[in-house]
């Protein structure tokens, strides 16, 4: 519905065409009240205003009606015209009665109304001026009105004009619609006067302004001087800084004395910053900068602040496997190794002890200024266990404890929290001969043991099982007589002979040149594990805590029928051997008993 009034203005006519003619009623039934000569002056000043109005022309006309498509426009002549509401560029302020400059297209369309555009008037009032700014390469003003797609709309001297995306600033904007309004410098760098196409870039003005400003800096730029720039990227190494049309870098080693896991730590996009020229290379046109150098070398006589013995407080603030890094102070780390994180426990990663973030104590143990670095140590904040570990537990005394690893040659018992006792498989029996300590213990058996030696340089504790009971090798030298005859079964064949079990725990020792064959070399050639046999006692070493025993002896005092089912039995033990080799074993772990020569 279009929207009227009662009293049109008279429409004002273009410049270049006569006044427009009088509203006046005209009866063409009374033609005798005109003269001739009036209605020839009627018909003359009528065809002269048709003249005056043609296709291509910019008319003035005043709007009579707006609708939500269409404006209605008059422009003096026999119709009135439209113009697209869309044309304008703020519909809302278009006001029935105001007066426009519009283009004229079209005399009649088919409905006999008359084509405007207001568009079209726009573009050509301002074209000569957009083409003298596009000829001279001149920088003009334009205003961004609203995104569409590709780019933007920019308002250039009351017409529409188009800025790409790619042309809009020097690196892609990621949120156009925050320059929306904004009034920006631009230069037009194509047109079409036909399609009334116009282009424009605000980037070709921001990089000749940065080749302005880049060649002013590089003339002045020196080394250690002091600029302010814009951080314009932020990357894993560092910040890239705008000094003002040329970048530095600011490296991340380069932000601070202290640590910095990240550059985002320290600085953000778009932040104005203060930073020392580090160096620069002209030719290249690379700027290596620093925030650090701003402030004091924080390691300035740190030996005098931080002194050996010393006990510090700090904040771990990093974690590796060889230890812990304390900050001291903003600039300054200490490392705490792991070997000096405690003094009985062994630290198999810093983690178990400290945490990130954790406030801890620690004590100065060595300060090197040159390579920037302070060793700590956590143990030494509480006295050394070891050095009254002996007065705790003499030798001699029995404790418990529980058995919490077992290796080939013994087995580790706690003795308290991180206070370890080894106790050596020749310390496990009294009577046998132990291979192997799962023999006797298994890991977390609850055990009474005698501390037997304390080794404070190498902080070792030597414990005893056995030695929790009497020694029964006096009493075992009356039981077994010198030439009494035994039998035994044999339990481990070695190189030096075998070891027979006697029963009741009573392991024996059989060289191996009283095992009867001369020519054997090895008493695995000719004997297997498990098989009875019968030998004499030759003696018993109480020191050394050994039953010696021979099958030489025994068979001296036998007939020959035995003797010859002896040998018999030897050599098919050697035959079945020999066809069936039995897998080596691993050496049996040397005790202290085994540097006892024997050869009897």
């Amino acid at each position: 519905m279009l929207e009227t009034t009662e009293n049109h203005p008279n429409p004002a006519t273009q410049t270049r065409r006569a006044p427009a003619l009088p509203l006046v009623p005209i009866n063409y039934d009374d033609e005798e009240e005109l003269t001739l000569e009036q209605r020839q002056a009627l018909f003359g000043e009528y065809e002269e205003s048709m003249r005056a109005i043609g296709e291509g022309e910019i008319v003035r006309g005043t709007v009579l009606a707006i609708d939500e498509k269409d404006v209605l426009v008059d422009v003096g002549f026999k119709s009135e015209g439209i113009i697209s509401l869309s044309e304008f560029p703020d519909p809302s302020s278009i006001k029935v009665g105001d007066i426009l400059e519009v283009f004229l297209e079209k005399m009649e369309n088919q409905d006999g109304l008359v084509v405007l555009s207001k568009q079209r008037a726009d573009f050509v009032r301002v074209w000569d001026r957009v083409k003298e700014a596009h000829d001279n390469g001149q920088v003009v003003e334009g205003k961004l009105i609203r995104k569409i797609k590709g780019g933007v709309v920019v308002d250039l001297y009351g017409v529409e004009a188009f800025l790409p995306g790619s042309q809009i600033a020097l690196r892609q904007v990621q949120n156009v619609d925050a320059l929306l309004g904004q009034a920006v410098a631009v230069k037009i760098i194509k047109l079409n006067k036909r399609r009334r196409n116009i282009v424009v870039s605000r980037r070709a003005v921001l990089e000749e302004e940065r080749d302005r400003m880049k060649a002013t800096i590089l003339k002045d730029l020196a080394k250690d001087q002091i600029r302010e720039g814009q951080v314009k990227n932020i990357t894993d190494f560092g910040a890239f800084v705008d000094l003002g049309g040329i970048d530095g870098l600011l490296h991340i080693t380069d932000m601070s004395w202290g640590r910095v896991q990240h550059p985002s730590e320290l600085v953000k996009i778009g932040d104005k910053v203060r930073v020392k020229v580090l160096n620069f290379d002209p030719e290249k046109e690379r700027i290596s900068l620093g925030l650090k150098q701003l402030e004091a070398y924080p390691w300035e006589g740190v030996e005098e602040k931080y002194k050996v013995g010393d006990r510090i407080k700090g904040k771990v603030v990093s974690i590796t496997d060889y230890g812990a890094f304390i900050e001291l102070e903003k600039g300054i780390e200490g490392l705490i190794h792991v070997s000096e994180m405690s003094w009985t426990r062994h630290v198999r990663h810093p983690s178990k002890v400290v945490n990130i973030g954790d406030f801890i104590e620690a004590v100065v143990l060595k300060v090197d200024k040159a390579n920037e670095k302070i060793s700590l140590g956590l143990k030494q904040v509480e006295p050394d266990p070891w050095l009254t570990l002996d007065m705790k537990y003499p030798p001699g005394m029995r404790v418990k404890g529980k058995v919490r690893n077992l290796t080939n040659f013994g087995a580790f018992v706690e003795l308290e929290e991180g206070i370890d006792g080894l106790v050596h498989v020749s310390d496990m029996s009294w009577t046998k001969r132990v291979a192997h300590p799962s023999e006797v213990l298994k890991k977390g058996d609850a055990v009474e043991v005698v501390v037997l030696s304390i080794d404070k340089e190498h902080r070792r504790i030597s414990l005893g099982l056995k030695q929790v009971s009497e020694d029964p090798w006096p009493l075992l030298a009356d039981r077994f007589p010198a030439n009494m005859e035994l039998t035994g079964t044999v339990n481990r064949l070695f190189d030096r002979g075998a070891i027979v079990d006697l029963g009741d725990g009573i392991e024996g020792f059989i060289p191996l040149s009283q095992l009867g064959l001369d020519d054997l070399k090895r008493p695995n050639d000719a004997f297997e594990v498990g098989e009875s046999l019968t030998m004499k006692v030759t003696r018993v070493d109480v020191p050394n805590h050994r039953l010696i025993l021979s099958v030489k002896a025994w068979l001296v005092e036998q007939d020959d029928i035995a003797l010859a089912e002896w040998t018999s039995k030897r050599n098919q033990v050697r035959a079945n051997i020999a066809a069936n080799p039995p897998v080596e074993e691993p050496a049996v772990p040397r005790s202290k008993d085994d540097d006892v020569v024997v050869d009897e």
